[in-house]
């Protein structure tokens, strides 16, 4: 059995979840969040306890268990706690500042990039080389931190660009002069 979809969602104080049928809809203090699970999982809340199982142990069914009940466990998290990202802007001259609702990015292009932010993506710049990037559905969150750090990838030669903050970039030795 799947370890991951067999282990329960506790339901923090606060937060709200309704089910019906294959749809789960989870109310918070930072937002709601709604999705509809796959037709043979089975969601079960009793007590502040929420469970997912599986009709039997085929491997489709198998593989969507441990999905389904991480999905669900992401959206309780969201809304009670939320999700966050942070991104390091490397290089001489490179900064970010966010200007209103867009976040403004100096990475060495002879332009500004500019990425505005969504309704449900907030952008923080507390000092001009870091970026937070914060919401409530995790993948949101990841995929908008992907985008931004697509701009200007961190380069192995010298480390400039951007970079999540746990990110280790491979240095590369430069050219051997000539001899």
């Amino acid at each position: 059995m799947s370890r991951i979809g067999r282990a329960p969602i506790t339901v923090p104080a606060g937060v709200e979840v309704k089910i019906d049928g294959r749809h789960v809809a989870v109310k918070g203090p930072k937002g709601a969040l709604e999705m509809t699970v796959a037709p043979n999982m089975k969601v079960e809340l009793d007590a502040g306890v929420i469970h997912v199982s599986r009709p039997n142990d085929d491997k489709v069914n198998r593989s969507l268990h441990g999905l389904t009940r991480s999905l669900v466990h992401n959206m309780v998290v969201g809304v009670s706690e939320g999700f966050s990202k942070t991104l390091e802007v490397n290089g001489v001259g490179y900064r970010a500042a966010k200007e209103g609702k867009n976040l403004v990015l100096n990475i060495g292009y002879s332009h500004q990039v500019i990425v505005p932010e969504t309704e449900d993506i907030q952008i923080e710049v507390p000092n001009p080389n870091q970026i937070i990037i914060k919401g409530i559905d995790k993948q949101k969150v990841g995929q908008f931190a992907a985008e931004v750090r697509g701009k200007r990838p961190p380069e192995p030669y010298k480390g400039k660009g951007i970079k999540y903050d746990y990110e280790v970039v491979r240095r590369k030795e430069g050219k051997t002069g000539a001899k």
